[in-house]
Parts: structure tokens; sequence; C-alpha cells
């Protein structure tokens, strides 16, 4: 019997897809004129991937981007793998690495309208990730207070893209909105190295587009100690983060070197009461996609047991990218406990659904 004849699924990062001119009705001049004559202006990566970005079997039969067609992704996705709930978590993230903060503010505000009134009502199981700018925290504090009540909005989506690392107190108004909505914080890449933001390594800019992908873990790492020892978890104690498109397997070593910086170290971070390591199992949550698979199955069980991954890890497709991962095939030998938890039950709980 197929996994997902016995087991429902929700799914936490789905990319709904749409042409610049879909936003037009929901812009105001002078910023429509603007999209109209040039597009929206993503400062993306710039790296050449030969796979291209998209699976090629979810572009639409009568054309268009892939992913733009909601009954395509409820035929190819929701009933093909017994999807019960997505989170539909778009692209406009990538804004953040523009330059012009109000621009940025705009684009989101008109991408939530138009996710609002072109998807979420499709399908019962759609559900929205609202998408706010990084460069004015306060124009997306007043964003996230503006949408964030919507019965269908389970989360704020902000990219890793970034011009300083994301627990810095600049941030902070995006944080205290989030939790005042009773919303998580997700943290998506995509755009890393573009724009205005920072170079998409450690070591500064490569040059192939393996290297940046392979790479993009390092933005997450830096992000997350970043919000650990600012605070912002002390600050903020009902606020939960999903570091989604990530991956999971840099985890344990990050929480065991941070854990053990800070017993010689906790002077210089006096607002924290707990281990680092404890702020990030009680707080964060990781997706599933891209996981890393190693050629042993054991490695990674043993892996997901160093950071009690059964409650900490969300499924997700990354539908319709290039590297989508199937329900059926990814973590095969997890006990059914722990499946249940990671296809299921976490997601279920993390967003109230």
């Amino acid at each position: 019997m197929r996994m997902t004849e016995k087991m429902k699924v929700i799914d936490v990062d789905v990319h709904n897809e749409q042409n610049d001119s879909d936003l037009l009705p929901y812009l105001a001049e002078p910023w429509r004129s603007r999209v109209a004559a040039t597009g929206i202006g993503y400062s993306g990566s710039g790296y050449y991937s030969p796979v291209g970005v998209m699976k090629k079997d979810a572009i639409p039969p009568g054309g268009g981007k892939a992913g733009s067609d909601p009954d395509l992704m409820i035929k190819q996705l929701l009933e093909d793998y017994n999807v019960e709930y997505c989170v539909l978590t778009g692209v406009v993230y990538n804004i953040s690495t523009t330059h012009d903060p109000d621009y940025a503010a705009v684009i989101c505000s008109a991408y939530n309208d138009y996710l609002i009134a072109e998807w979420l009502g499709k399908h019962k199981a759609f559900k929205g990730a609202m998408a706010v700018a990084t460069q004015d925290p306060y124009l997306a504090a007043r964003e996230i207070d503006r949408v964030g009540g919507h019965p269908d909005i389970v989360e704020v989506m902000i990219s890793s893209a970034a011009r300083a690392p994301l627990g810095q107190r600049q941030y902070h108004p995006i944080y205290e909105a989030a939790e005042r909505n009773g919303l998580p914080i997700a943290i998506h890449p995509g755009a890393e190295g573009g724009g205005s933001s920072t170079a998409p390594t450690a070591a500064g800019y490569p040059s192939r587009y393996i290297e940046w992908h392979t790479c993009l873990s390092q933005m997450f790492m830096a992000h997350l100690v970043s919000m650990v020892c600012e605070g912002v978890f002390e600050k903020f104690p009902r606020l939960k983060v999903v570091l989604t498109e990530g991956g999971i397997a840099w985890l344990p070593h990050l929480m065991w070197r941070l854990d053990k910086n800070y017993k010689a170290l906790r002077s210089t971070v006096p607002w924290l009461k707990k281990m680092p390591s404890q702020y990030i199992r009680e707080h964060c949550y990781l997706t599933t996609q891209p996981i890393e698979e190693p050629d042993n199955p054991q490695h990674l069980i043993d892996l997901f047991n160093m950071i009690d991954a059964e409650n900490m890890i969300l499924y997700s497709s990354d539908y319709p990218h290039w590297d989508f991962d199937s329900p059926e095939m990814i973590l095969r030998r997890l006990k059914p406990e722990a499946k249940r938890k990671i296809f299921y039950e976490n997601a279920k709980s993390l967003y109230n659904l």
C-alpha cells in the first residue's frame, strides 16, 4: 500500500507562481505603471542552472509559469499525494534584495492581496504565507497587522537574503508583529548574493550554481545563531521560526558548538537564560526539502536522533521546483510515529490547522 494511502500529509513549502501583470490590479500609482513597464524586478542570485528552476510537468497545459495553475497544483500535489493542507509560499519574499524599501513593501502588500483573492479560496487545502520585505521592518510590521488576521494566512515569510543577520534588533518589529498576530516566521532562500543582500557564502561569491545552492545552509546557520544570541526568543517567547529549504544535517554540530561557546562566553549575552540549543529546540522548525540523504540511511536516522528531529521537522515538497521531494520517496526508514509527526502532526499543531 502506498504511504499516502495510509497517512495524510501537510506540505509547508509550495511555490505558487504568478505573472508580474497579475499584481497590477492590486497596485496603486505610481507603482502600477512601474510594474507594467518593467516587471517587478527581483534581484536574483544570478547563477545559471542547467536544469532550470521548475519541474517541466508543472507547466500548465495552456502555457504560463509552472506553479501558476491552481487546478494543476490540486491534481499533481493535493490529489496525487493525499496532501490535506499546503502552505503557499510564493516567491515574492525575494523582493527584500531590492534597494527601495517603499517599493518592496508595496509589492509585498499587492502580492498578499493577490494571494488572498486569487488562491486561498480555490481549495480548502490552500493556506497562505504572507510576504513582507525586511528593508523597513516597521512597514513590514504594519503589513502583518493588516493581513495577519485573515483565517487562511498561517505564517509570515521573509527572505534569508538580507543586509544583516536576522536576529539583530532592527528586525525585531517584524517578530513583535508576528507574535502579536500568533503567526510563525518562515525564512526562505532564493536570492542570496543578489541586489543589496550580503555575499551568499561566508567566503564571498562562488563561481557556479552548484556552489551557491550547496552553501545556502550557511545563511541559515548565521541567521539562527544571530536570533539566539541577540535574544529574539527571550524577547518574544511565543515566537516560532520555520527554517524553510535550508537543509537539516548542519543543525547538530551548530547546536553543540554554540552550547560549548556559551559556557565560556555567556557574559557577552547576559539576556539568555537557557542553553542556546534549548531555545532552538523550543522555538524552531526545519523543513525536509532539500533533505540530505546519505548512502547509508542509518546515518540520517542517527542524526535525527541527535536533534529530536521528529518534533522539529516539517515535511515540504518544494513543488514545483526541480528538486521536488515526493512524500512517497523520502524518509522511508523512519518509524511510523516519527513519520506521522514530520509529515502531518507537527505542521497541524504549528499552524493550528
